[in-house]
């Protein structure tokens, strides 16, 4: 690459207008460490006159991005402007194809047309750099691509969301519900301030086993529907009993082979307070990658924020400044197959299941009637009387039930008149 770099960005939200900060405050660090000299010689977002927390140079401010790729000599695009299709699809597409590096923390785009944009990055010899996408300031994606490029990953699991973290994190420490838990989330930047609802029901951390399935077992991204659930059905009274159980709640991202086909699965589970997943709480992310022969390696940070987002946006940067021209996915494209899917009907699991019931007699009865109809066998049953309002909270710990008895299970549990909510059912893990 030329000894000066000229840059673009793309989206000056928290996360683009940080970078640009990051970028203008580190020039003289990164000719330093690379040798380039790098000049920011455009940026675009939807309003130039919205309140940023730094300044922007409004000469260099391009109201359409797409005019940037005809007006500017642009060597480096950073896109962050965060949707799967539209204006982040567009522009990436076309400096690609005008043979421009692109960097960008969207997890979304990269998730639904990763295979496609890796095709042209690879095809006009540029980089699709894509580390924030994943995990935040956790440099996971190079790690599986680098670091452990030569082991044979079997699973990869871990926290991915650091909003549904602290939410479930803060709910155990406070006792608070979670509409609270979750406006306080609001208020401090760690959800959505309007829609945080690709945060809570699992979407956010499915796209992002989607990328690290890829990475991971050299294949294609995968578009089967999988199992993805969030947290907004979690009730304090969950955590509570939990605990009380030695366990927490953990909204867990999990990806793995069986039998060489994938199961990728986004959902709450109940996981062991002596484990090193259940300690990981707060805002922080955590991956554990299980490999032969390196074993299990573990990789705890910050998931979310734009601090952590610059962190591994920079370090792709000086990644291209240094001249590394590398595969999106770590191997050529034609070298990635298909994947297929695991049939989750078949996935055989513990469950928790939480009933709210009307405190009569004969309801227990009506609950186990239909368990032993679908072979789920209790380990455990604890009853919470409510005599104030003359109900129950029933939970039941099964053993390992496969999930097609399971869901066929709930569907008859919700047809008993004496239950008065849709149950709530937790994988043990």
């Amino acid at each position: 690459m030329k000894k000066n770099v000229n840059i673009a960005v793309v989206g000056l939200g928290q996360i683009g207008s940080y970078l640009l900060n990051e970028l203008n405050y580190k020039k003289k660090d990164i000719e330093l460490k690379t040798g380039k000299k790098i000049k920011i010689v455009a940026i675009s977002a939807k309003n130039i006159n919205k309140k940023r927390k730094f300044k922007i140079n409004k000469n260099i401010f391009y109201k359409n991005p797409l005019e940037i790729i005809k007006k500017a000599k642009v060597d480096i695009l950073f896109e962050a402007i965060g949707s799967s299709d539209g204006m982040s699809k567009k522009i990436v597409e076309l400096s690609l194809k005008n043979k421009i590096h692109v960097i960008t923390p969207n997890k979304a785009l990269i998730a639904k047309h990763g295979d496609y944009l890796s095709m042209l990055a690879e095809k006009n010899k540029v980089n699709l750099e894509f580390e924030a996408s994943v995990a935040g300031g956790i440099p996971i994606l190079r790690t599986i691509k680098e670091g452990l490029a030569t082991n044979k990953i079997t699973k990869v699991y871990g926290i991915l969301n650091g909003t549904c973290n602290y939410i479930l994190s803060e709910m155990e420490t406070t006792k608070d519900t979670f509409s609270n838990v979750l406006k306080k989330a609001q208020s401090l930047g760690y959800a959505e301030p309007g829609n945080p609802k690709l945060d809570l029901n699992g979407y956010d951390a499915f796209a992002k086993i989607r990328i690290l399935s890829s990475l991971s077992f050299n294949k294609k991204i995968s578009k089967k529907k999988c199992l993805m659930e969030g947290i907004e059905n979690i009730d304090y009274k969950d955590i509570d009993v939990t605990n009380q159980l030695n366990f927490r709640i953990k909204l867990l991202g999990i990806t793995e082979l069986i039998n060489n086909k994938l199961f990728e699965r986004v959902h709450p589970c109940l996981v062991k307070k002596d484990t090193y997943i259940g300690n990981v709480n707060g805002v922080m992310n955590a991956v554990i990658v299980n490999g032969n022969p390196v074993g299990e390696s573990i990789l705890q940070g910050e998931g979310a924020g734009p601090g952590a987002t610059s962190s591994a946006l920079m370090s792709d940067f000086l990644s291209i400044l240094r001249g590394n021209i590398k595969y999106p996915f770590g191997l050529p494209n034609i070298n990635r197959k298909s994947v297929n899917t695991y049939n989750i009907n078949n996935y055989s699991n513990s469950l928790y299941l939480r009933l709210e019931v009307r405190d009569r007699p004969g309801v227990l009865s009506q609950i186990t009637k239909q368990l032993a109809k679908r072979k789920i066998s209790v380990e455990r049953l604890i009853q919470i009387p409510d005599h104030k309002n003359k109900t129950a909270s029933i939970i039941i710990i099964t053993h390992k039930v496969n999930e097609l008895n399971a869901q066929k299970c709930l569907k008859s549990l919700k047809s008993i008149k004496n239950i008065l909510k849709d149950p709530i059912l937790i994988r043990l893990f």
